[in-house]
């Protein structure tokens, strides 16, 4: 059975933090005029900063400011649920994603069942063999910088996907740009934008395993701070047809843009700066069969996976096509399961670096084999106008 990647959501008692998983975004699709569970009711305790052009935004689109401090954030009545682009609203709520959440973050449990899209039409090769997933090399900050999680609020709870940072034109060595799938940051047809939208790059640098989380140094969990999406773009096509199972055919547009800012002062540096690192976005990758080797990376949360370790898989890409008429995407082996949406595929560039080409969208479930979409000229125009929206400011 395939699906798309879904995020991965908190169990009510445990109030998760950070990633998003390989199956559909929600148990039965999404639904916006879903009320909130209990996991996704808390605040964290902490200031909420509201810049000026935010205030005036949220007063546009009618919500009282007080009220969104107070909660009024988990209001995803469809009149509430900000959907069309440009609407994304997101300020940060300070401590809203604390330690205490962190240090609960557990694999989720996946009620949904996914649609089969077996009768694939168009350029499909045979399905790959499996490929097992690996633990990366630590210290994450040396061999993925840039590379971690993203935490987000849907009506159905608190959620988690993977997400990367990548290199702004605009800033060269300064980026504030973050990578990652759709059905990461937005309901698709049903609905809008998720909230509480949080980036931590490098999450638990040292690789330690779950279990030991409750004492890993804060700074090793969170080695580069959490970083809040001030800016959001994706396709149009996903926000017009994407979604849960019945998105399926969107995934080869399952990839969306963020610009962030810092929760916390730190002197004016970039997250690329803080990061240590940032990768290129190719628009022009190679044809599928002249690229040798493709690693897709990410924080896997199911089973057997416990969401705290970054793994990787390196497979030579194959095609995969949802619809006839909808693009070729880019298909590995690989055994990451939810969790790992989102994240990073690379390819070798010209001088031996990795260069992002696509991310992980979508897959079967048990995880034998991984989808991400092919990035053309869409993904090109979302890049390239978000990079000139913030030329001028950081």
């Amino acid at each position: 059975m395939r699906s798309i990647r879904r995020p991965v959501l908190a169990a009510a008692a445990l109030t998760a933090v950070l990633a998003m998983t390989v199956t559909a975004c929600g148990p039965e699709g999404d639904n916006a005029d879903a009320k909130p569970t209990q996991a996704a009711d808390t605040t964290g305790g902490g200031d909420i900063q509201i810049p000026k052009e935010i205030q005036d935004k949220l007063k546009e689109h009618g919500f009282d400011l007080d009220k969104w401090k107070n909660g009024e954030w988990k209001n995803w009545n469809k009149d509430k649920w900000l959907r069309e682009a440009g609407e994304f609203i997101n300020p940060i709520i300070k401590d809203f994603w604390n330690p205490d959440k962190i240090d609960k973050i557990k694999p989720p449990k996946d009620p949904s069942k996914p649609e089969d899209i077996s009768q694939d039409q168009g350029k499909t090769d045979p399905e790959p063999a499996a490929v097992q997933a690996q633990p990366v090399k630590t210290p994450y900050t040396s061999t993925a910088p840039g590379v971690g999680l993203l935490a987000f609020s849907t009506p159905e709870g608190d959620s988690r996907c993977s997400a990367t940072v990548v290199k702004d034109p605009a800033h060269p060595g300064k980026s504030n740009l973050v990578w990652t799938a759709a059905h990461c940051v937005h309901a698709g047809k049903n609905g809008g934008w998720y909230r509480n939208m949080m980036f931590v790059p490098n999450f638990n640098r040292t690789g330690q395993p779950a279990s030991k989380m409750k004492t890993t140094p804060f700074e090793d969990r969170v080695p580069s701070g959490k970083w809040w999406a001030d800016d959001m773009a994706t396709s149009s096509e996903w926000i017009k047809d994407g979604g849960a199972v019945p998105g399926v055919p969107m995934a080869p547009y399952d990839f969306a843009l963020m610009h962030v800012k810092p929760e916390t002062a730190n002197g004016g540096k970039s997250l690329e700066e803080i990061a240590g690192g940032a990768y290129e976005v190719e628009f022009n990758a190679p044809a599928m069969n002249k690229i040798p080797s493709l690693t897709a990376q990410g924080y896997p949360a199911e089973a057997p996976f416990d969401g705290a370790i970054q793994n990787q898989c390196t497979d030579k890409p194959t095609r995969l096509t949802t619809e006839a008429k909808m693009p070729t995407m880019y298909r590995i082996g690989c055994t990451m399961t939810g969790g790992s949406s989102g994240g990073p595929w690379f390819i070798k560039g010209k001088d031996g670096k990795p260069v992002l080409v696509s991310n992980m969208s979508m897959g079967p479930r048990p995880a034998r084999w991984s989808a991400g979409p092919h990035l053309g000229a869409e993904a090109k125009s979302i890049f390239d106008s978000m990079s000139k929206k913030w030329a001028s400011k950081q």
